[in-house]
């Protein structure tokens, strides 16, 4: 008997009739011999509609009281997926993350899981049932209620996945899969059978938003296989695996962009040393991430300072930013949000010459004009107005033949 973990997406179960289609799903595999521990998002909208509810009441809600209203959407759908099974005539049992043993740290709204205690679950599961696991929740160890911040859901899934040696993990969603380029931009993008970890996690980091970074690195940490298929057909999907692709046509395996980016510049800063460490410390300790970073050439020893954040951190950056410049007699801080990222990303890219080539060359007859630069040894990734995104991603996602993929 195996022991399969599935997560379900909020558009999958975002109303009765899709709970229903869930828990036809959830029995069908059950029926087929295997053990099943099933993870939930909260339905449709639900986590943005409690957001938008919280900050009618207050501009700044307590991050606290913020975890304890947006756990319950989880619980409600959850709930509701228990008893759909319990209908059909299966034992079924919801859990919330305390429940499950999920123990995270006390990082309000975006904790992290520290462990997971399994008997409860084990016990549900020799007991015959299904269990449904409350996603992107945890407690602290003074049963504080946390969430995971977003995408924890997924994180959740593949956790527990790894803490019970499960034999698979399975992300459902409204998609068929992973493909070359999102299909609503490029219509002949085609689905991909694999990826490895490594490509994945940088789709995820530079705009796919399919599968959350956090679960990819949990994933190839406990080289827990995951493969992320459609809730709405018996489409195999595309697995994300740490082996050798078995088939390789294209050295690019895909196109992934980003428009919740945001450049800040600095203007006029001393070329010393420890500039950038009174610059990126205080950001870093607030919490936000720092993606493409660009000093230029020292004149008359001033320089200026580019990095970009997601837009939804640049209020918070902006300040912290201003207050670092102004203790550095900087002569302005700049930021623009009219922006966005496109990336092209494949492990095979490092043993290949010329698609640094391509990839450039392509843009430049398209006439996009780029104004950040950022690689890896399997990405690159570009900064370009806004306007010009979509035509980058289709611009080189034609120049890679990735429809041929």
């Amino acid at each position: 008997m195996s022991l399969i973990v599935q997560k379900y997406g909020g558009t999958s179960v975002a109303d009765a009739g899709r709970i229903m289609n869930v828990a036809r799903r959830i029995v069908g595999t059950k029926m087929s011999g295997n053990d099943v521990v099933v993870v939930v998002s909260a339905m449709g909208d639900t986590t943005d509609d409690l957001l938008k509810l919280a900050h009618q009441i207050t501009p700044k809600p307590s991050t606290r009281e913020l975890d304890v209203l947006l756990s319950t959407g989880e619980m409600v759908s959850s709930t509701l997926l228990a008893m759909a099974l319990k209908t059909m005539g299966y034992e079924a049992i919801s859990l919330s993350g305390l429940q499950a043993g999920i123990k995270t740290t006390n990082n309000f709204t975006r904790a992290l899981i520290l462990d997971i205690d399994p008997q409860r679950i084990l016990a549900e599961l020799q007991a015959g049932k299904i269990v449904i696991v409350a996603g992107f929740q945890g407690v602290t160890e003074q049963m504080d209620i946390t969430t995971l911040g977003r995408g924890g859901s997924d994180t959740t899934a593949v956790a527990l996945a790894a803490r019970l040696g499960a034999d698979s993990c399975v992300r459902y969603t409204d998609t068929e899969g992973i493909y070359t380029a999102d299909p609503r931009i490029v219509p002949d993008a085609t689905q991909l059978k694999e990826l490895t970890y490594e490509e994945m996690l940088e789709l995820s980091v530079y705009g796919s938003k399919v599968v959350h970074p956090r679960a990819i690195e949990l994933a190839e940490y406990y080289n827990m296989p995951l493969r992320v298929a459609s809730s709405f057909t018996n489409n195999p999907g595309t697995l994300i695996h740490g082996g050798e692709k078995l088939e390789v046509r294209n050295k690019v395996t895909a196109i992934s962009h980003d428009m919740n980016v945001a450049k800040v510049t600095i203007l006029g800063i001393p070329d010393t040393p420890g500039i950038a460490a009174a610059v990126f410390v205080p950001l870093a300790d607030a919490g936000i991430s720092v993606d493409t970073i660009v000093q230029n050439a020292s004149i008359n020893n001033m320089a200026d300072l580019t990095f970009t954040i997601t837009e939804d951190d640049l209020e918070k950056a902006t300040a912290i930013v201003n207050q670092v410049a102004s203790k550095l007699n900087a002569r302005e801080v700049l930021t623009d949000t009219h922006i966005g990222k496109v990336s092209v990303i494949g492990s095979s890219m490092l043993n290949g010459p010329g698609y640094a080539s391509t990839f450039f060359n392509s843009l430049a007859d398209a006439n996009i004009n780029i104004e950040l630069i950022s690689t890896s040894e399997i990405r690159i990734t570009v900064i370009v107005k806004e306007d010009k995104v979509l035509d980058a991603v289709r611009v080189l996602h034609s120049a890679f033949r990735l429809n041929e993929a």
